[in-house]
């Protein structure tokens, strides 16, 4: 009986690895001799270089020291697979999380992001994966093409200042320093696939979770409107509005602008950690999240790897932090809210792998 075991993190909970080491735990309590196949899952978002690290055997950590979205230093990695690959994630270098309760909005940005890119490229890797969900900025990637060489000034010749507030300023743009890209090229993970600008874009979609009054917003839009203005300069081929370009408050434009790559982050993930061939193998999957609600079924990771196991003819568990009222789960053969096996969830939220373990139980003792 093999059972694979592919949760995306329980986000501000639990990284995806140590999520699917929980569950696994449980279930191999009921079942010894269960052959417990993980392969923790990410969308780009947190977790995802710790989704490498668990299911790629031979994957390097790199150690780095980067300035963190406050732009005071932190310590932080990026990833080496083998073959030549460097992994870097935006959630662990500028990401929200690393903000705790108090948001930065204007000044949180980038740089730390492009700090560990460089780190990699000075490694000498072949290849670039970059996740960049989980942004604590909406800086339009202006702090990480800094990090790479770019140079961004206002009308006075002078560098403009850190985050959103320098985007507000910025008038001349020159790329003509930036880091190359390596031979194989760069590939971007995301989880969202909005336009740089307009309603759906960085500003009106994601600025209010990061900080920024309603009364803002606008003028945050413009300024991304502007800096994209500037960098498209003489570029047909770059477009706002294309699909991701909004994805961690504009930085998805900004690698489309040094030729990256933008794909959804969930298949990606799974293309490189074998995930479709140990579906195939599987008598059952185990996906979840830290809530599954009726959007959840758009593209996030439990509806992906459903749709994978689909595919195979195998049946698949949901085991959530929380499951929404709005939730349809019916396609699942087992569904597990961690919420309800503690009884609330501030008691699930206060040791999530431990009702990880009875969720591996339960599906154990099920199955």
């Amino acid at each position: 009986m093999s059972i694979v075991i592919a949760l995306d993190s329980l986000k501000g909970s639990l990284p995806a690895a140590a999520a699917a080491d929980a569950l696994g735990a449980g279930w191999a309590e009921v079942v010894p001799d269960a052959d417990l196949v993980l392969r923790p899952m990410a969308d780009g978002g947190e977790g995802t270089l710790d989704a490498f690290a668990a299911s790629v055997p031979g994957a390097q950590r790199h150690p780095v020291r980067v300035h963190g979205p406050r732009g005071t230093e932190i310590d932080a990695e990026w990833l080496e697979l083998p073959g030549g690959t460097g992994v870097v994630e935006l959630a662990s270098t500028s990401g929200i999380e690393l903000l705790g309760d108090v948001r930065l909005p204007w000044d949180a940005d980038t740089t730390g992001f492009g700090e560990a890119i460089v780190a990699a490229l000075d490694a000498g890797v072949d290849r670039l994966v970059l996740g960049i969900g989980s942004s604590a900025s909406t800086d339009g990637g202006a702090g990480m093409l800094r990090a790479l060489g770019a140079r961004f000034r206002d009308a006075d010749g002078v560098d403009i200042a850190r985050g959103a507030r320098g985007l507000a300023s910025v008038s001349a743009v020159d790329l003509s320093r930036v880091r190359a890209m390596p031979p194989g090229g760069v590939t971007v993970l995301s989880d969202v696939t909005n336009p740089l600008t307009g309603p759906e874009g960085a500003a009106h979609v994601f600025g209010p979770q990061k900080g920024f009054a309603e009364a803002d917003v606008a003028a945050v839009d413009d300024a991304l409107h502007r800096f994209a203005r500037l960098i498209t300069v003489g570029r047909t081929e770059l477009d706002p509005r294309m699909p991701g370009a909004g994805a961690a408050g504009g930085t998805g434009f900004a690698l489309a602008a040094w030729g990256a790559r933008l794909v959804p982050g969930a298949g990606q993930v799974a293309e490189l950690i074998g995930l479709r061939e140990a579906v195939d193998a599987a008598s059952l999957v185990v996906t979840g999240e830290g809530s599954y609600d009726s959007q959840s079924a758009a593209g996030k990771v439990p509806s992906f790897v459903r749709e994978i196991a689909d595919a195979s003819g195998v049946p698949t568990a949901l085991v959530a932090g929380r499951i929404g009222a709005d939730a349809d789960v019916s396609a699942f053969a087992h569904a597990l809210s961690l919420t309800a096996l503690a009884g609330s969830p501030e008691a699930s939220m206060a040791d999530p792998a431990a009702w990880l373990r009875e969720a591996g139980r339960r599906l154990a003792s099920a199955f």
